[in-house]
């Protein structure tokens, strides 16, 4: 059996980054695709990487391109194609560009992989995850956005940086959009299995849930041009190598729910089983009812839903 094929629509800093590890973690053969007018970039970042080789070991091959020809048959596809947040810029700002964008990519993959499994990380992620979903007609199981994992990892990071323990013992997660209405369930998160509500004051915990509904604006103000990329490379491979390994790995992620929660016909975070089926399954459980309010205050700025478009901020022609 050969290996395994990701592409990266998108060459920029996180496709760069997602390109290095899954090179490293040798998931795949890698193909870094991007515009014709950033062709010499992404081949010069795929050059750059196949020289790395000798040094960390590892024998995938990676190619720049701008020919959709190349991206045929790939087993994943990570989308990151679309204009970065810039300072004073919320996520709705970006939907007028990003839209068209989008729109082209997810009939390109439809064309040429329509048998991959799409995880989408581009601006704003539940409008442009459900858009590439009906541009494409994927089946909701092969299509995820890059949500939920980005900000429980950021929940967990700034819970870990607040504490001095370690990162990987801080188990936490967030649900509903990628932005500022997100959701942290501060209630079950542990770090040991310890209550963080036991470790942390409420006033405390209160900071920290804000931060991490802001993180990202946060990181887009420091760099003054741009946004996140390394977190969020990490986070869309981990979803790649539990779909390429069949890991059956829990994570929150931009979900197409059909019931779940009380949820239909919106892509939002929510707790998703990722394995060689893609999403295989939604994992519900109790929600307070404050919980259930704020989840259902986030339709308001996610994905249009194809039930009632009413009940969305995002334009329906997505």
């Amino acid at each position: 059996m050969g290996r395994k094929k990701i592409t990266l629509i998108g060459g920029g800093q996180i496709g760069g980054n997602l390109a290095l590890i899954a090179t490293q973690k040798e998931l795949g053969n890698v193909v870094i695709f991007d515009i014709p007018q950033s062709e010499g970039m992404v081949k010069g970042k795929a050059l750059d990487i196949m020289q790395l080789r000798p040094h960390d070991g590892y024998d995938t091959n990676i190619v720049g391109t701008s020919d959709y020809n190349d991206i045929k048959d790939s087993d994943v596809i990570i989308i990151t194609a679309g204009i970065p947040r810039k300072p004073g810029m919320d996520r709705e700002d970006l939907m007028s560009i990003n839209l068209g964008i989008m729109k082209d990519v997810a009939t390109n993959v439809k064309n040429y992989a329509p048998e991959a499994f799409v995880i989408v990380i581009s601006n704003p992620l539940d409008a442009m995850v459900y858009a590439f979903h009906k541009v494409s007609g994927f089946k909701k199981n092969k299509v995820v956005g890059m949500a939920g994992a980005l900000d429980s990892g950021r929940f967990r990071a700034f819970i870990a940086m607040e504490t001095g323990y370690s990162v990987q013992d801080v188990s936490c997660m967030v649900l509903g959009g990628h932005g500022d209405s997100m959701v942290p369930i501060t209630r079950l998160a542990t770090i040991g299995g310890v209550p963080v509500t036991d470790l942390i004051s409420a006033e405390r915990l209160k900071e920290i849930e804000d931060r991490t509904r802001f993180a990202g604006g946060e990181i887009v103000k420091l760099f003054g041009n741009g946004s996140a990329y390394y977190a969020p490379a990490q986070c869309a491979m981990e979803m790649a190598e539990a779909y390429l390994k069949d890991k059956k790995r829990v994570i929150p992620c931009a979900a197409l729910c059909e019931g779940e929660f009380g949820i239909d016909g919106f892509f939002i975070g929510v707790p998703t089983v990722i394995g060689s089926g893609g999403i295989e399954k939604i994992i519900e459980f109790s929600l307070t009812d404050a919980e259930k309010s704020s989840l259902e205050n986030c339709l308001l700025y996610t994905s249009p839903s194809p039930r009632d478009a009413t009940l969305s901020r995002m334009p329906s022609s997505a």
